[in-house]
């Protein structure tokens, strides 16, 4: 009798040739994820020297740095929108009305009178608060639109070393000034801070940095919304401390994916951390333009030195 040719793979080999697959599924996993993030977190470091040029164009026409919000406070607008006309996007900052107004400001357009007209309001949100910008979305975060389906970004402008309202003094940690904040003149509620009031240099002070977009009615990185346009140093970057909200429920508490969050009071007010998915740290760009790798293991008075305008501080990010 002829030996029958043997057809097909016994249990034994089989399962051998699938341990091999999986050790090399989990060889090359990690590099794969690694290649993708690096690509992210350049695509990240791109978004923030396209707003660090916008930032600089607004300057050169306007002669002076936007403001962080108009006159008015929260509700009428933010750099987000102003600095949109120096990143090719300026039919958007056209279209946003009531930029700088208040409850009481009648704006015309094309026959239809509005009053008061917020971010949250129509025509703003048909046209420009409900569009999401890349060039303001970190790839590794996750986009969110937590109100009406107006969209939270991912950078926000530089408050200073204490809080959202920059306190003179928090609990022990004096406020030196920052770039960025209220509109300083109501009769021109375009023009913030010029290069001469950033007394300790350019390059020593964060212009934009990252922030998280929160999960659901989070209105972490809402950037249309004043309070949330901004971060602050009095929590080091990526902090396991909470940011403070004033609401509960526009403060979601995720500390496991890098939100915590808890609810402000007199001893902790309202403030937002710089947040990113990037591993080890976050990135900032330089009032001078200049981009830079922040690690979550900067020593805290660095980091609060590197956001002050008139701290008369040597720290600077390398």
């Amino acid at each position: 009798m002829s030996r029958r040719s043997r057809i097909g793979f016994t249990l034994v080999e089989l399962l051998v040739v699938i341990a091999i697959i999986g050790i090399l599924v989990a060889l090359l996993l990690p590099a794969i994820q690694a290649a993708r993030e690096a690509a992210r977190r350049t695509q990240c470091v791109n978004n923030l020297k396209q707003i660090g040029v916008g930032m600089h164009n607004h300057h050169d026409t306007l002669k002076s740095f936007p403001p962080g919000m108009g006159p008015y406070g929260c509700c009428w607008g933010t750099w987000q929108v102003l600095i949109l006309r120096y990143m090719e996007q300026g039919i958007m900052t056209d279209e946003y009305i009531n930029w700088g107004g208040n409850d009481t400001t009648v704006v015309q357009v094309g026959g239809t009178t509005y009053t008061g007209t917020r971010y949250g309001a129509a025509p703003n949100t048909t046209n420009v608060t409900t569009k999401r910008f890349a060039s303001f979305t970190c790839p590794s975060d996750r986009p969110n639109a937590p109100i009406g389906g107006i969209t939270s970004h991912n950078y926000a402008v530089n408050f200073g070393n204490t809080d959202y309202g920059r306190t003179a003094n928090l609990n022990g940690v004096v406020h030196r000034g920052g770039p960025f904040s209220i509109a300083k003149y109501t009769a021109e509620p375009f023009k913030g801070k010029v290069m001469a009031d950033i007394i300790d240099g350019t390059s020593n002070t964060m212009m934009v940095g990252e922030v998280l977009q929160g999960t659901g009615s989070d209105l972490r990185g809402f950037t249309w919304w004043a309070d949330a346009c901004q971060f602050t140093t009095y929590l080091p970057p990526n902090s396991r401390l909470p940011d403070r909200i004033y609401t509960a429920g526009y403060c979601v508490n995720l500390p496991d994916l890098n939100l915590p969050c808890a609810v402000s009071d007199a001893t902790n007010p309202t403030m937002f951390a710089s947040r990113s998915r990037h591993p080890g740290g976050v990135q900032v760009v330089m009032c001078d333009g200049a981009t830079r790798f922040v690690s979550d293991s900067i020593d805290l008075a660095a980091w609060r030195a590197v956001s002050t305008t008139e701290g008369m501080e040597t720290d600077s990010i390398p």
